[in-house]
This record gives structure tokens, C-alpha cells and sequence, in this order.
């Protein structure tokens, strides 16, 4: 079940949500599974885990950010946490589609999935890139 947080975010900036679920990650390993070209996760408890091989072997990163559902309090503080969430995805997506693609091999590209991982939102404890620390 996607968290109703989830949900009402998503639609207070106009995004559709109509037919979303939680999926498990058996549904991409069958045969008839789409082929995927990128894999993010996003949630601090995947970034230890083992993740499964996926069919086509595409670029896969962390961009950790911390669980808005794990936020106890109030409905506002509770839906301000998974504003937030959505923010730092939406600026890490944006900074993602703005990549040269066609011109990155894929050690530039890891390299570049990597940084974008980094920009604000990480996890406390996440080095910043050298060229975005702070003055």
C-alpha cells in the first residue's frame, strides 16, 4: 500500500497517482518484466542491501534521503517530511535528466549518478562533493 502522505504530495503538485502500489522486487525479475535502463533507491535501509541482478544489467545508484514515513508527530509534520522527500527527488531527478547522456561513458555516468546522490537530502554523515561544500 503506498503511504496516503505519499499520495496526497504528489497530488498537491499535480503529479497523477491513480493505480500506484507498492511493488515487490520479484515483479522486475520475471521474464516479462520491463527493461529498465537506471536504478535508484532511495530508502537509507537499501543502501546496505543486496539487491538482485537485474535483467539488462542497467546503472544502478543510492540517492539516500531520509524515510518520511519513519517521521512520528502530527498530520502536518508527518506530510511536511514527505514534501520534503518529494523536493530533494524531484531536484535529484531534475539534475538527472539535465545529463549529456549521449556524450557519458559509464564511468562518467556513475560518477555523475553519484554526485547527484549527494546534493541536498542526503543522510546526515554523506560526504558533499568537493565542488558544492560549503565556503
Amino acid at each position: 500500500m503506498v503511504n496516503p502522505f505519499a499520495l496526497t504530495v504528489l497530488d498537491s503538485f499535480g503529479y497523477p497517482s491513480d493505480g500506484f502500489r507498492s511493488k515487490s522486487w520479484d515483479e522486475f525479475a520475471r521474464p516479462d518484466a520491463p527493461v529498465m535502463d537506471f536504478i535508484f533507491t532511495v530508502c537509507d535501509s537499501a543502501a546496505g542491501g543486496a539487491c538482485p541482478v537485474w535483467p539488462g544489467h542497467p546503472a544502478s545508484t543510492h540517492w539516500g534521503i531520509e524515510d518520511p514515513a519513519a517521521v512520528q508527530g502530527t498530520d502536518i509534520e508527518k506530510e511536511r517530511a514527505f514534501v520534503q522527500a518529494f523536493k530533494y527527488l524531484r531536484n535529484r531527478i531534475s539534475a538527472f535528466l539535465a545529463l549529456p547522456m549521449a556524450s557519458l561513458d559509464q564511468a562518467a555516468l556513475a560518477h555523475h549518478l553519484n554526485e547527484i546522490g549527494r546534493l541536498e537530502g542526503a543522510p546526515p554523515g554523506t560526504a558533499l562533493p568537493s565542488d558544492r561544500r560549503p565556503a
